[in-house]
């Protein structure tokens, strides 16, 4: 697989709504399937292949601890991307309310 491939391949894992949702939870820390599915609410199966998408994507490490199966962020920066395109959207929110407000 070549680079072009590796970066779109960690950019589609995160365009899925359920997936992006998982990341921002994470970037709060480690959590277990069961805290991750607290406010996501999705089957146990539906869950686990969003979470392989993201593991395959090199984007979550999953550890295990007992019977707990814990995910976490494997490399922080992947947040600064995901920051980078809140701020792009909050800034287009912005544009578009100041348009609107000046009809």
């Amino acid at each position: 697989m070549n680079l072009l491939n590796m970066e779109v391949e960690v950019l589609k894992a995160l365009a899925h709504p359920t997936r992006l949702q998982i990341v921002k939870k994470l970037s709060k820390g480690t959590l277990c399937v069961c805290e991750l599915n607290q406010d996501i609410e999705l089957s146990q199966s539906n869950l686990s292949q969003h979470l392989k998408i993201l593991r395959d994507a090199n984007i979550l490490i999953q550890e295990r601890d007992g019977t707990r199966i814990n995910y976490s962020i494997k490399d922080k920066e992947i947040l600064e991307i995901v920051k980078i395109v809140e701020k792009l959207v909050q800034e287009e929110i912005k544009r578009i309310a100041s348009q609107l407000g000046g009809i």
